[in-house]
């Protein structure tokens, strides 16, 4: 069960960087067709966020323990000691501006200029922080692996 809610976080989290990608081009061919699906689709990418944080935050409480004590003993206790206390961190950020985004949508871009700044500002500050908490976490699966490997 626990493989199905790691998946299930890292579906939502992979689920949010997709619908920010497509905020992101539609949101550079901003126009009044297009204005309703940017705004939906950016509450997708929130709601795919806030599901990624609570289904990952039920794992990291009942779960991530054992794998911490596999990583730390193991030969890449870097794997907890960095890159998932830094990404502890920056999930944070990434739910922010997540839920920010859909805020952002709101506003007439297809007209306002600096309103689709702002939107290609934020959904490109979310695909870069989910790209690299998506890479810190196969870091940490990684860390398991060779951890049990090593036994």
């Amino acid at each position: 069960m626990n493989e199905m809610i790691l998946m299930g976080h890292v579906f939502f989290g992979v689920a949010c960087l997709l619908a920010t990608v497509w905020v992101f081009v539609d949101a550079l061919n901003a126009s009044e067709a297009n204005s309703i699906r940017i705004r939906r689709i950016s509450l997708a990418a929130a709601a795919a966020m806030w599901l990624a944080f609570l289904v990952g935050g039920y794992w990291y409480v009942t779960a991530y323990h054992s794998d911490k004590a596999v990583i730390l003993k193991g030969p890449w206790p870097f794997a907890h000691n960095f890159f998932m206390e830094s990404k502890e961190h920056l999930v944070i950020m990434l739910l922010l501006l997540a839920t920010y985004l859909p805020i952002a949508a709101a506003g007439n871009l297809a007209v306002n200029r600096d309103a689709r700044r702002l939107v290609l500002w934020v959904a490109g500050l979310i695909i870069l922080l989910a790209f690299t908490i998506e890479g810190e976490g196969g870091i940490i699966a990684m860390g398991v692996k060779v951890g049990l490997l090593a036994k």
